[in-house]
C-alpha cells in the first residue's frame, strides 16, 4: 500500500493532526530548554538586550532556513515511492550506484554513518525532554528539586513498559494534545510579548552581527545551544511517509512555525524585562496560577516527543535490518489496522538502558544539552550531501543549482557541527561514542554476511543443472510440496542437497525460494511474484518485498497466481548454519568474534518469515570463516 493511499482515505484534516502529534514533538518540546541552555547553561551568555536580540534572530532565520527551506521545501522532495529518513534516502541514490562499485560504497557508508549518528540522538531525547519538563517542579517548590531524577525515572520506565502494548492506543491522543500544546506555547508567548512588543524587531537579521561582535567566542559557543531549536528537523523527513509531504508542510506553516516564534519571542520578552528570568525562562513564562499544569501538559508532551522517537528508532532498524545492514530481530506488530506500528523488544531494552543511564549520569537538562546536538548536525550534513548527489538524477538540475544548494545549506549545518564539537568533551562525546559503535556493527555486519555468501557458493552445483540432473535419474517422490530457502538464485540450497542425500527422495513438488529485499519501500502487487519452472514441478520462486512491505510468506504464497499451495501439504526447509574460525581471518578478530556472536543470536528465519514452526525443517551445516 503507497503512503499516498492513505491520505485519500484519512483525508487532509484527520493527517493534520496526526502529523503535529507524531511529527513535531521533539521540535515542539524544544523551547523547554533551547533559551535556558544558551543564557544558563555550562557556558551561559549574558542576558543582555543585544544578546537576547541576536540570539532570537538566529533562532528564528535558523528555522526559516533550516526546517523551512531546506526540509520541507527541498529534502521533503527526495521521496523513495513516498518514504523518508537517511535510511530510504541511501536506499534511493543507491539505486543509481549499483554498477559503480567505488561510489555505491561511499554512499552506503555515508547512509550507514548518518543512521548510526540517528541512534546516538535518540537515546539522548527521551532523557533531556522528559528531564526538562520535570525541572519545572524547582521553579514551583524548590523543596521538590531533589524528586526531579526519581520521578523523570518513573516516567521513563512507565514509558518503555508501555511499548509492548503499542501506541494505537494512546496515538489517537498525540494530535489534540500536541495542537493544545502548541495553542498554550502560542498563548503564553503572545502575552509576554503583548508587554513588550519590541522584542519582534529580533526578526530582522541585522542583530545577530551585534551580538557576534560583543561575544565573540563565546557566540560561537553559543550557536551550538541554539542549535537545540532545530533537533527535530529530521523527523519532519523520516516520518513523511506516515502522513505524506502537504499535510506536514500544512502542520509546519499554519500551526507549529508561528507556535514556536510566539513561545521563543515571548521567552525573549520576559528576559528584556527581567533578566533573571533567563534560568528558566520556558515555564517562568506561566502564570503562577498555571505553573503546575504547565509542568503536567509538557510532561504529557515530552512523553509524546519520546514516543516518536522510539518509534522512528524502531522503524529505521527494521528497515536496516531488512536491506541486510543489522542481524535478525523480534519485530512484535502491535497494531492488527497498521503494519507499521511495530514493537521491538531488544531494541526497547536497550534503548531504556541507555535513556536510564544518562539521565542518572548527567542529572540536569543543563548538562544534556551539551551532550545534545551533535550527532543530529551530523545526520543533517550526511543528508545534505546525498540530496546533493542525487538532485541531479532525481530533479535534473543543473550544475549551478546544485551548487548553490550545497554550499548554501552545507555551509549552515557545517557552522553548526565547528560549534557542536566543541561540547564534545563536556557529554558531545557520548552520542558519538554510540554512534561509532552502531555504525562498526553494522559495517561488521554487511561485511561479514557478505563474506558468508561467497563462502556458500564454494562448491555450490548451479540450480538449473542440478534440476536437470537430479530429474534425469529421479530418486523416490513423495507426496507434497517442498520449499528450500536459497541465499542465491543461481545455486542449489544445501538444505535441498543435504535432504536428497540423507534423505534419497524428493518432493513430488519442488520449489526454491528466494525472498529479494529491494531498496524501494513497497513493492507493487504484480511485481512479487517471479516464478520459473526449471523442469516438470520443480521450480525457482522469486518473491521481493519492499523494506517496509510485511514480510509474510505464507501469505504471498497463498497469493501465488500460478501454483496452489496447501499450508497442510507443504514443508519449508531451512540450512541452520554455524561459523567456525578458519586459519585465515578475513577480518581482524575483535571484529569476528563480534560478527559470529550476533550471527549466532540472529532472529530465526522461522519468526522473519512468518512460517508455521511445525512446517519447518532445518539442515545444520558449518561454514568455516
Amino acid at each position: 500500500m503507497q503512503p499516498t493511499s492513505t491520505s485519500k482515505k484519512l483525508g487532509l484534516a484527520a493527517l493534520i493532526p496526526g502529523a503535529i502529534g507524531v511529527v513535531y514533538g521533539d521540535l515542539g518540546t524544544s523551547p523547554l530548554y533551547t533559551l535556558r541552555q544558551v543564557f544558563a547553561g555550562d557556558q551561559p551568555v549574558p542576558p543582555t538586550d543585544v544578546n537576547i536580540f541576536g540570539v532570537l534572530s538566529l533562532i528564528f532565520w535558523s528555522l526559516m532556513f533550516v526546517v523551512s527551506l531546506k526540509y520541507i521545501v527541498f529534502v521533503m522532495r527526495a521521496d523513495n515511492d513516498g518514504e523518508g529518513g537517511i535510511i530510504a534516502l541511501m536506499a534511493l541514490v543507491l539505486r543509481y550506484f549499483k554498477e559503480r562499485q567505488r561510489e555505491y560504497v561511499v554512499i552506503m557508508m555515508l547512509g550507514i554513518l548518518g543512521a548510526s549518528l540517528f541512534y546516538g540522538d535518540s537515546v539522548i531525547t527521551p532523557a533531556i525532554s522528559v528531564l526538562s519538563a520535570m525541572e519545572g517542579l524547582e521553579i514551583a517548590e524548590p523543596k521538590l528539586k531533589p524528586w526531579i531524577l526519581p520521578l523523570t525515572t518513573v516516567v521513563i520506565v512507565a514509558l518503555f513498559l508501555f511499548q509492548r502494548k503499542g501506541s494505537a492506543i494512546v496515538g489517537k491522543w498525540f494530535g489534540p494534545i500536541m495542537i493544545f500544546w502548541f495553542l498554550v506555547l502560542a498563548i503564553l508567548g503572545f502575552c509576554a510579548i503583548y508587554n513588550e512588543p519590541g522584542i519582534l524587531q529580533a526578526i530582522n537579521p541585522k542583530y545577530a552581527i551585534p551580538f557576534f561582535i560583543e561575544n565573540k567566542f563565546l557566540s560561537f559557543i553559543a550557536i551550538g545551544a541554539i542549535f537545540l531549536a532545530l533537533t527535530g528537523a529530521e523527523a519532519l523527513y523520516a516520518d513523511m511517509g506516515h502522513f505524506g509531504k502537504r499535510p506536514i508542510r500544512l502542520a509546519w506553516f499554519y500551526i507549529v512555525l508561528p507556535s514556536l516564534v510566539l513561545n521563543y519571542f515571548g521567552q525573549g520578552a520576559l528576559m528584556l524585562a527581567n533578566p533573571a528570568a533567563s534560568q528558566n525562562p520556558f515555564y517562568l513564562l506561566s502564570p503562577d496560577w498555571f505553573l503546575y499544569p504547565m509542568i503536567i501538559l509538557s510532561t504529557v508532551a515530552t512523553v509524546i516527543a519520546s514516543q516518536a522517537v522510539i518509534t522512528g528508532t524502531y522503524s529505521m532498524t527494521q528497515q536496516a535490518m531488512r536491506l541486510g545492514y543489522l542481524p535478525r530481530m523480534t519485530v512484535m506488530h502491535t497494531s492488527e489496522q497498521t503494519p507499521g506500528q511495530i514493537y521491538m523488544p531488544v531494541i526497547n531494552w536497550i534503548l531504556f538502558a541507555a535513556v536510564i543511564a544518562i539521565v542518572w549520569g548527567f542529572q540536569t537538562s543543563d548538562h544534556l544539552g551539551a551532550a545534545y546536538g551533535i550527532a543530529v548536525t551530523g545526520t543533517m550534513i550526511t543528508t545534505t550531501i546525498l540530496i546533493f548527489i542525487v538532485a541531479p538524477k532525481l530533479w535534473n538540475w543543473r550544475w549551478w543549482q546544485v551548487g548553490l544548494f550545497i554550499t548554501c545549506f552545507l555551509t549552515i549545518d557545517l557552522s553548526y557541527l565547528s560549534a557542536n564539537i566543541l561540547k564534545v568533551a563536556n557529554g558531545g562525546w557520548l552520542p558519538l561514542l554510540i554512534a561509532s559503535i552502531i555504525f562498526m556493527i553494522m559495517l561488521t555486519w554487511k561485511a561479514g554476511t557478505k563474506m558468508v555468501a561467497v563462502r556458500r557458493l564454494e562448491n555450490a552445483i548451479p540450480l538449473k543443472t542440478f534440476a536437470h540432473d537430479v530429474l534425469q535419474t529421479p530418486p523416490e517422490r513423495i507426496r507434497g510440496t517442498a520449499i528450500f530457502f536459497t541465499a542465491d538464485a543461481n545455486y542449489t540450497p544445501r538444505a535441498l542437497q543435504f535432504n536428497l542425500m540423507h534423505n534419497k527422495v524428493l518432493h513430488e513438488r519442488v520449489i526454491v525460494l528466494k525472498v529479494i529485499i529491494e531498496d524501494m519501500p513497497h513493492m507493487a502487487v504484480d511485481k512479487i511474484i517471479d516464478l520459473q519452472m526449471l523442469e516438470p514441478n520443480f521450480y525457482l520462486l522469486q518473491v521481493h518485498y519492499g523494506f517496509k512491505d510485511d514480510i509474510n510468506i505464507p501469505n504471498t504464497l497463498a497469493n501465488c497466481p500460478d501454483l496452489k499451495f496447501d499450508l497442510n501439504d507443504t514443508s519449508f526447509f531451512l540450512g541452520k548454519e554455524l561459523l567456525v574460525h578458519g586459519e585465515h581471518p578475513r577480518m581482524a578478530r575483535w571484529r569476528e568474534r563480534l560478527f559470529f556472536a550476533m550471527f549466532r543470536n540472529s532472529g530465526s528465519a522461522t519468526s522473519f518469515f512468518k512460517i508455521p514452526c511445525n512446517r519447518v525443517v532445518e539442515f545444520g551445516t558449518q561454514i568455516e570463516f
